[in-house]
């Protein structure tokens, strides 16, 4: 957890120092630094290290809430398609979320740390619309890309969509396999794929940043 920690915060870092601010850079700095909270949240949580588990647990969630709407967003930016249909309304409903997860007392009413990942109790009838939000968003950026390989773009972009894409496979394939072959691991759906995340973005930072945001000094 902290090793991942240190590459996808080192990723946002690294990204600051050496590319110029766009919509790009900006949205990709988001993704690394709520992936890297997202692990430092378990980390806390399984060290005991300081504060509240179930606080660690609100702060991972609201982390990792806002991935879905982010990344389509970065998806959109990257295909100059300014007005795709679900960004509004996946911030809007990610919004609904931090905001239920911040300020609800029992949003998250437990926890257990599993070695190789964490289970997080979300509050009974909430846990299903969660994953609806979640893997909605998630599949739609996956199909998205996948559109667009199959239409005439240019090669620089060409390549970035793919490089997304590809981190969007190895993001959710394996968990969603993990899942699938084993019940018991799907109260740590989150954590697994988190786990995966790191894939993602290292395609981001070595794959989609080199061909569309420019290099300081230059």
């Amino acid at each position: 957890m902290i090793a991942t920690f240190i590459i996808e915060i080192g990723l946002a870092l690294y990204t600051f120092w050496r590319y110029r601010a766009n919509q790009v850079t900006r949205l990709a700095i988001i993704l690394f630094v709520a992936l890297a909270t997202f692990q430092l949240a378990e980390f806390m949580i399984c060290r005991g290290l300081g504060g509240n588990g179930l606080i660690w647990s609100r702060i991972g969630y609201v982390a990792i809430t806002v991935l879905p709407p982010v990344g389509l967003h970065l998806l959109a930016v990257i295909t100059k398609h300014r007005r795709p249909l679900l960004i509004w309304p996946g911030y809007i409903a990610g919004a609904a979320f931090i905001a239920f997860f911040s300020l609800i007392g029992r949003s998250i009413d437990g926890h257990a740390c599993l070695g190789n990942y964490v289970i997080f109790q979300v509050a009974p009838g909430f846990g299903w619309l969660y994953g609806l939000y979640y893997y909605g968003l998630l599949v739609a950026t996956l199909l998205t890309g996948w559109y667009y390989l199959r239409q005439p773009i240019a090669r620089k972009i060409r390549r970035a969509v793919a490089g997304l894409t590809l981190g969007y496979t190895v993001f959710i394939i394996p968990a969603t396999t993990v899942s699938l072959l084993d019940a018991s691991t799907i109260a740590g759906i989150p954590s697994i794929m988190c786990g995966f995340a790191v894939l993602l973005a290292l395609c981001l930072a070595f794959i989609v940043l080199p061909v569309t945001a420019a290099k300081k000094g230059t």
